[in-house]
């Protein structure tokens, strides 16, 4: 046989005596001696593969409410002074509203709640208390056109209503409404006074605008008549109207236009 041949036979039986033995003497009968020394080595800790980085939940937090509205609390309205010592503060607060230096001219500054309630009451009748106006009549005096058997009310006359008719445009009616409804209680007793105990003075306003709103207004020239010292109108209706209704008619169609724009926006103001 070859020398390598015999090398293999030789581990061969070798290896089968190992077993032989291994085989005739059980695992208790061998000593520490014996056996052979195997040192094994811990396991090597192996890391785990970086991962992606831990989810960290928030902690949870309360929600934080929003500081709260702080609203200035409305100063309660000054007291209304007494009916009869009103005068100062309803001139001022006219003054307020509307033109200050036409207050100051043609407002009858003395009584001045109860003069505005009697007017206001009498305009939807035929005569108008003249000496308990507040306001002062009209600069100038009633000019007439045409011959004496037929005088007609002259266009000049409406431009003497021109100034007050301005102020009227330009006045706001909610500031009105607003005073109107600041100083009511102190109107509400001087229509008591008057001799309405039960009534309402407001409902009366009411019916008085909605008086003047239905004045007529004549496209052509208005006829007149004097029976006497004073004139009136020829046409029996519109002599037939309300005193306040006539004073519209004096004004002309176009200034009676603007007044009548102007007691919608306060009527308006009033009921809303």
């Amino acid at each position: 046989m070859g020398r390598r041949y015999l090398i293999i036979i030789g581990a061969l039986a070798l290896l089968v005596g190992v077993i032989v033995f291994f085989q005739k003497r059980g695992p208790e009968e061998l000593s520490r001696e014996e056996l052979p020394l195997v040192v094994e080595e811990p396991p090597a800790q192996l890391e785990p593969p970086p991962g992606p980085p831990p989810i960290v939940s928030p902690v949870p937090r309360e929600p934080v409410p929003p500081p709260p509205q702080v609203t200035e609390p409305e100063p309660p309205p000054e007291p209304l002074p007494a009916l009869d010592e009103s005068d100062p503060a309803l001139v001022e607060s006219l003054a307020g509203v509307t033109d200050q230096e036409w207050i100051s001219q043609s407002l009858v500054a003395q009584d001045v709640a109860r003069k505005i309630v009697v007017t206001v009451d009498n305009l939807p009748r035929q005569k108008v208390a003249q000496q308990l106006r507040p306001i002062r009549p009209v600069p100038g005096r009633f000019l007439v056109d045409g011959p004496e058997d037929a005088r007609v009310i002259s266009p000049d006359n409406y431009s003497r209503y021109s100034a007050f008719v301005k102020i009227v445009d330009a006045t706001d009616a909610k500031q009105i409404a607003a005073l109107y409804q600041r100083y009511y209680p102190l109107f509400q007793q001087a229509y008591r006074e008057l001799g309405y105990p039960t009534q309402s003075f407001n409902a009366r306003v009411i019916e008085v605008i909605d008086d003047l709103l239905a004045a007529p207004a004549p496209a052509g020239p208005i006829r007149l008549e004097r029976p006497h010292v004073l004139y009136t109108y020829a046409d029996e209706d519109l002599e037939a109207a309300s005193a306040g209704q006539k004073v519209l008619m004096r004004m002309g169609p176009s200034n009676a236009a603007v007044v009548k724009a102007k007691l919608r926006e306060i009527r308006a103001a009033i009921i809303e």
